[in-house]
């Protein structure tokens, strides 16, 4: 993901007017200033998500391909916050584990799934 920006829950939450407006789906901040007008659902319903995290939102009303497809063309970049929860989550579930000195990290979760993975395939 190079090239990437990384979008702060500040700027996210800082871009929720009309005429500037951020949203984020999936992890990802999108700028969706110009597709409030044609939105078939309203503005009303994108204003109501406006600086915070709408993936619910938009996943509970069944988006067609088209509307991922327009969705693309307004992205800015991935949102910190998704990167936050996505390390709590791996440590919460053992992924990782934090050894030694602080910021020294061993990945545990690949190697016990490549041991897993060995174990099934020679005792199956």
């Amino acid at each position: 993901m190079s090239g990437t920006k990384t979008i702060s829950l500040e700027t996210l939450k800082a871009h929720t007017g009309r005429d500037d407006l951020y949203v984020l789906i999936s992890g990802k901040v999108y700028n969706v200033t110009k597709f409030l007008d044609e939105h078939p659902g309203g503005d009303e319903v994108i204003l109501a998500e406006a600086g915070k995290d709408a993936t619910e939102a938009f996943e509970d009303v069944g988006h067609s391909d088209e509307a991922r497809d327009i969705l693309k063309g307004c992205t800015l970049g991935i949102s910190m916050v998704h990167l936050s929860s996505l390390a709590t989550s791996m440590v919460k579930l053992g992924a990782l584990a934090l050894v030694g000195k602080p910021g020294e990290v061993i990945y545990l979760f690949p190697l016990a799934l490549f041991g897993a993975i060995l174990a099934y395939r020679f005792l199956a």
